[in-house]
């Protein structure tokens, strides 16, 4: 076809453009007869396979460093001197009778609660033998989330069955 006083190179069907061959548009003129070819003197697979082993150089990206995991909680024992290392009995002189008292082997739970929170005193014997006391402390609100473990002692000791 002819825009403008040019020809316009349109393929003549799909196998002359895979073997590399144009004809002109049908505008008429010395050259419309004309087929031009492609210099393909390589076969189509030698051009292609450069481009493959290319394709193939490409750098591996590394995923991206996991964030570090958080770091455990640490629990301090500041506020907690009244409960840390003392004995059963030291417990109920200071809280009152627990409101729960496990025995497991030579360990002890007590736990005392309130409105506020409730405690969980473990007791384990030191060493070899001898008589248990508090190892750790644990200490959440009635509905379970988790408290200030001194600040739930300090509310404990000011209850009415501590008296």
């Amino acid at each position: 076809m002819a825009e403008g006083g040019r020809l316009a190179a349109v393929p003549s069907s799909i196998n002359s453009m895979i073997d590399g061959r144009w004809r002109l548009g049908e505008a008429g003129g010395p050259m419309a007869s004309r087929i031009f070819t492609v210099h393909t003197s390589r076969p189509r697979c030698l051009l292609l396979g450069p481009l493959l082993i290319l394709a193939g150089c490409v750098a591996p990206t590394k995923p991206a460093p996991a964030p570090p995991a958080p770091a455990p909680p640490t629990y301090s024992v500041i506020g907690l001197e009244s409960v840390m290392g003392k004995s059963a009995q030291l417990l109920e002189t200071q809280f009152g009778r627990p409101d729960l008292d496990v025995r497991e082997g030579d360990a002890r739970k007590l736990q005392y609660s309130s409105s506020v929170c409730v405690l969980d005193a473990y007791l384990y014997p030191p060493g070899r033998g001898g008589e248990p006391v508090v190892t750790h402390v644990d200490a959440r609100l009635p509905d379970g989330r988790d408290v200030d473990r001194a600040s739930c002692v300090a509310a404990l000791a000011r209850r009415e069955e501590a008296r």
